[in-house]
């Protein structure tokens, strides 16, 4: 989507709960993509780098404000009840689609979170059994036929549900940029354990910035030496799209030739050097390989 409104194929985003602007890989062209399009809306609890680009931003509720269910990877759908008062105008997401959903024309009105639920169960064969009342105190796992049902802890038992796994073989196939003269390093990205994502949420707590205040490159001693900088250092990290500044980290855990930089930090975004070239069956971008090259901070 992000490249079809870069080329103007793509006129308006509605976007709930993300932030490309800090997750998305080679992010100068993503904000020159995004600067394209004619309309853009946000929908979150927090003005983030994407919402700060938006024509139009809805505030919606967080999980402590708002009645409602859960579902998590595990696939056992939970209650959470209000805790506190929401600030300002925001609204439950289900409010604010209803009411845009009204406005287009079509007349969506429910009294609560529970009626939106039982729709769903109603038309959702996996959710049937599943009510307000039977997970008031403990959630279920979909599949949930019937109100009889006790749930589906474990999805696939004796068999999966086609029988046999099914396994393809693929070709190897080399990274889209190779490491080189120029660029001699190979840079990943991933997370930290006190960040969430673009720490939309985890960076408005005290206590996890304390842990983890800032972004960094972590490299081995090795390689610090060749390039003549030292743990705490602050160096420049740059691709063929863009640069950034961190600290140094010599770790143990780094590889030779290769570098690592979380992408939590919007100030440092590791997204900034990331390369967009796509996975040819999947489409996801080549987050954890891209060249890069190093050198202290002027």
């Amino acid at each position: 989507m992000v490249p079809k409104a870069g080329t103007g194929e793509i006129k308006a985003m509605y976007i709930i709960g993300e932030n490309p602007l800090v997750s998305d890989p080679d992010l100068n062209h993503a904000a020159h993509c995004f600067e394209h399009l004619d309309f853009l809306v946000v929908q979150d609890i927090f003005l983030t780098e994407t919402a700060r680009m938006a024509d139009v931003v809805l505030p919606s509720k967080c999980f402590a404000e708002k009645d409602g269910t859960f579902s998590n990877t595990e696939r056992r759908v939970q209650r959470v009840r209000q805790a506190v008062n929401p600030p300002g105008l925001s609204k439950d997401d289900w409010q604010i689609t209803c009411e845009i959903g009204s406005r287009m024309g079509y007349a969506m009105t429910y009294p609560d979170s529970e009626a939106v639920f039982t729709e769903l169960a109603s038309l959702t064969p996996s959710y049937a059994g599943i009510s307000y009342a039977r997970i008031a105190n403990e959630g279920i796992h979909w599949p949930c036929p019937t109100p009889e049902h006790p749930g589906t802890p474990i999805l696939h038992g004796a068999q999966f549900t086609r029988g046999k796994g099914l396994f393809h073989a693929i070709d190897w196939i080399a990274p889209a940029e190779q490491a080189d003269d120029d660029y001699p390093l190979y840079l990943t990205t991933g997370r930290v354990l006190y960040h969430y994502h673009t720490g939309t949420m985890t960076m408005k707590s005290d206590g996890l910035n304390e842990r983890s205040p800032e972004s960094f490159v972590e490299i081995t001693q090795g390689d610090a030496v060749g390039l003549g900088i030292a743990d705490g250092d602050q160096v420049t990290i740059a691709s063929r799209r863009g640069e950034i500044c961190a600290r140094v980290h010599v770790s143990p855990k780094a590889v030779d030739g290769t570098v690592f930089i979380p992408f939590h930090f919007a100030k440092a975004a590791a997204n900034r050097l990331t390369n967009a070239a796509l996975d040819p069956v999947s489409g996801i971008p080549e987050f954890k390989v891209c060249a890069v090259k190093v050198s202290k901070a002027a």
